[in-house]
């Protein structure tokens, strides 16, 4: 199938990867050029622009950073939606607002495409290895449709309801764990009398019921960390964890939902980012916080 991926940050890379190794002819476009470089090389084509992208494949997949991205991509000048799209099916796994989400679906359905959001829960190498956890929102016939594109990237895909409801459940399932990091950061700092080996102390953490799975897979990452070296690449930053707390903070507000902790995770979170730690790991929050005074 030909299938076109619009958005190459890491994680739009890793699923334009995979679906070239189960089979696709795939078609990549970012606004950036050279971030496609790395998959031209290994047999993707470079659409010169979002239209055409989508003049050239059956399916269109994007991975933006936000809602702005999204229109822009999708309505802006020589965009996705501005030649002849009807009955090409889009799919968008972007991490953004449920409103956002059903917006951009009426405005795809009014060319006479399709739409299937779908965010994904997992980071670039489960994406990479087909195993990331698929929260799909569509109409039956459309989410038919995407169905055996999805599993292909997907360990578990999960049709949540019509559009906006993978929005929110993606949301959901993210919001205990950046609130974590930051709780993390507040229990080391008042275990840091003990004078532990950060080691020592991961080991520890790891091993008790408030480990959750994020901590127990990055707690070689916190150690590093805590030691002063380097962590290696990050896979899922400060900078996009105070977006996604944003957009949580502004769908609990949509829905009459108070939600004061994970307010104040963004307060931590942007406080971090504000100390030049955007571009680091979500993980990095805990670190930062265990060493903090006030």
């Amino acid at each position: 199938m030909k299938i076109g991926v619009a958005g190459l940050g890491a994680m739009g890379a890793a699923i334009a990867a995979r679906l070239m190794e189960v089979g696709h002819q795939v078609s990549v476009w970012n606004r950036s050029a050279d971030k496609a470089k790395p998959l031209v090389e290994v047999g993707a084509t470079v659409a010169a622009t979002p239209a055409a992208l989508a003049e050239g494949c059956d399916v269109v997949i994007t991975m933006l950073t936000d809602g702005a991205a999204l229109d822009a991509v999708y309505t802006g000048a020589n965009g996705l939606l501005s030649g002849k799209p009807q009955g090409r099916l889009f799919i968008d796994m972007s991490t953004v607002a449920p409103q956002v989400a059903t917006d951009l679906a009426a405005k795809v359905r009014a060319t006479g495409a399709a739409f299937v959001e779908c965010p994904v829960g997992g980071s670039t190498a489960p994406a990479r290895q087909g195993k990331l956890i698929g929260l799909m929102g569509a109409e039956p016939a459309d989410a038919a449709r995407a169905k055996p594109i999805l599993e292909q990237l997907c360990r578990r895909l999960e049709h949540c309801g019509p559009v906006g409801t993978g929005a929110a459940m993606k949301l959901a399932i993210n919001l205990p764990l950046m609130v974590a990091w930051q709780a993390y950061g507040e229990a080391f700092a008042i275990a840091r009398d003990a004078g532990w080996e950060p080691k020592r102390l991961l080991d520890l953490f790891v091993d008790t019921n408030g480990a959750n799975n994020g901590l127990k897979m990055r707690a070689d990452m916190i150690v590093t960390m805590m030691e002063g070296r380097d962590p290696g690449p990050t896979t899922f930053s400060v900078a996009n964890a105070v977006k996604d707390l944003r957009t949580m903070l502004e769908t609990g507000a949509a829905k009459g939902v108070a939600m004061p902790a994970t307010q104040a995770a963004l307060v931590g979170f942007e406080e971090a980012s504000s100390h030049g730690l955007g571009g680091g790991d979500g993980s990095r929050m805990a670190v930062y916080w265990a060493s903090k005074t006030k």
